[in-house]
């Protein structure tokens, strides 16, 4: 792996880097900024958990309810300080509590209002619902719908990250031109290799060496993205692994 640019360093500061790992320590170690921590945490991840939700067959606003309540337990519960260190990854960990949640969370017909709970985890249900297709997915498992959410935010952050980078150096027009290039399920390729030369008026090995480093560094920084979600960074192989098998398994059936 490469070292990273000072840039590419200063990039990385101004995205918070909140890792499982820290959250963990901070809840074992009874720091007051631990809630703090997993919540920012949770922001980043809670659309494969709606997406879960509602393939399991949750109305939108159930759907809502399941999740914010299960942040608010999480959040505001001291389970945190008792997981195994060796079972450490945090996609495995927020499933798995989740669905121990939803099992036990019990409907009440005449409780809080819905919206009437402290939002401690900002949340666009909006656009979560968006992207959520329920139509017959030949055997697409609710899990592997969670799968699939959980990779593509993965990957989306490492886009943007990536996109901040180029902006930050000048090259946001290089950078919008070659986007649809790193495989981005958000961008479609729509110019011919000779095509995006012309555009940004450079021969055609110019234009591939380009490619190859924007690929090569937004491979890095998803390596990144998931090393922030494992306990051992001997995980980080295997995660990808799994996260690029439950792509395959969802084959395009889920949206990025």
């Amino acid at each position: 792996m490469q070292p990273a640019h000072h840039s590419d360093r200063a990039s990385h500061a101004r995205f918070e880097a909140t890792h499982w790992s820290e959250v963990l320590e901070a809840a074992r170690s009874g720091a007051t900024h631990g809630p703090e921590a997993l919540a920012r945490l949770c922001e980043r991840y809670w659309q494969p958990l709606y997406a879960f939700a509602r393939r399991r067959g949750h109305s939108p606003d159930d759907a809502q309810d399941l999740v914010q309540g299960f942040f608010e337990h999480l959040i505001e519960s001291r389970a945190l300080g008792t997981i195994d260190q060796a079972k450490g990854r945090f996609r495995s960990f927020l499933l798995a509590s989740f669905q121990n949640f939803s099992l036990t969370e019990q409907r009440r017909a005449q409780a809080e209002k819905r919206g009437g709970r402290a939002q401690m985890v900002r949340i666009d249900w909006k656009e979560a619902e968006s992207r959520v297709d329920l139509a017959p997915a030949d055997g697409l498992t609710p899990e592997t719908v969670f799968d699939a959410r959980w990779a593509f935010e993965l990957l989306n952050r490492a886009t943007r990250r990536l996109e901040q980078e180029q902006t930050t150096r000048g090259k946001a027009q290089m950078f919008s031109i070659l986007r649809p290039y790193l495989g981005d399920e958000g961008a479609r390729v729509n110019l011919s290799y000779e095509q995006a030369a012309r555009a940004l008026n450079v021969g055609l090995p110019t234009l591939k060496t380009l490619i190859h480093r924007l690929r090569r560094r937004h491979a890095q920084l998803l390596r990144e993205e998931v090393a922030q979600t494992v306990l051992d960074p001997d995980d980080v192989e295997s995660e990808l692994h799994a996260l690029c098998e439950a792509l395959v398994v969802a084959g395009g059936r889920v949206q990025a």
